[in-house]
């Protein structure tokens, strides 16, 4: 059985280059895929790292695979995700200890 690719975007990580990510750089990012305006990104954060307050234009979904966030004043740890809706506002975005995340999101 053939299967066809067309609107396909698969990435293979070990193939992906490491960018930086967020205005600190204190983290880095692998963009992973991407398609319809979303993109899939791999992101290391170190020890310190702080996002930049945004409103989010899309939603937005992240899942932890490892460390722990501190994200709108609750603790996350690996195994948690969320999802921020188009329109919701992100004010707190941090790791102590650093953390490995996946998130999905369009620009």
């Amino acid at each position: 059985m053939a299967f066809s690719l067309d609107g396909w975007n698969i990435g293979h990580a070990p193939d992906v280059d490491w960018g930086p990510w967020g205005s600190g750089g204190d983290a880095r990012a692998k963009i992973l895929s991407d398609g319809d305006g979303y993109y899939v990104a791999f992101v290391e954060a170190d020890a310190g790292y702080h996002g930049d307050a945004h409103e989010h234009e899309h939603t937005e979904f992240l899942y932890l695979v490892s460390g722990t966030l501190r994200n709108q004043g609750r603790t996350m740890t690996a195994g948690d995700a969320y999802v921020a809706a188009a329109g919701s506002t992100h004010d707190e975005f941090s790791t102590d200890d650093g953390a490995t995340y996946v998130s999905i999101f369009k620009l």
